[in-house]
């Protein structure tokens, strides 16, 4: 029989994960550079198992310092913190930044707390 998926009228509307990552921190210091960062995502992201064919199931845009992701369910949002950790470790900053959740659908980057000495100058 025929094995190919019926592409009819089931699948209309695919569900579409809105993911994003935000740089501000790092890039306010010029540590990190968001458009290299994108391009970054842009060759790793991983579709059906192939990198570079994001085509329409993965959309990156920027946003300032904010790289959002629309992916096509199914896609995880660890996924995109193992790749933002991957890209921290290629450009040397993974012992100065982390990755945190801040909500369901937003990763920050921001620096470890290294002896916080209640230092709140920063937050505006």
């Amino acid at each position: 029989t025929n094995m190919a998926p019926a592409q009819k009228g089931k699948k209309a509307k695919k569900q579409i994960l809105k993911f994003t990552i935000d740089c501000k921190i790092p890039v306010d210091d010029n540590v990190l550079d968001p458009a290299s960062f994108e391009k970054f995502l842009h060759d790793r992201i991983k579709v059906n198992g192939k990198t570079g064919v994001l085509g329409d199931s993965v959309k990156i845009s920027r946003e300032k310092t904010k790289l959002h992701i629309a992916a096509e369910a199914p896609f995880s949002k660890r996924y995109l913190k193992y790749l933002t950790k991957k890209y921290l470790k290629k450009q040397q900053l993974r012992d100065y930044l982390h990755v945190i959740s801040s909500n369901k659908q937003t990763y920050e980057l921001r620096y470890f707390n290294i002896n916080d000495g209640g230092n709140d100058e920063e937050d505006e």
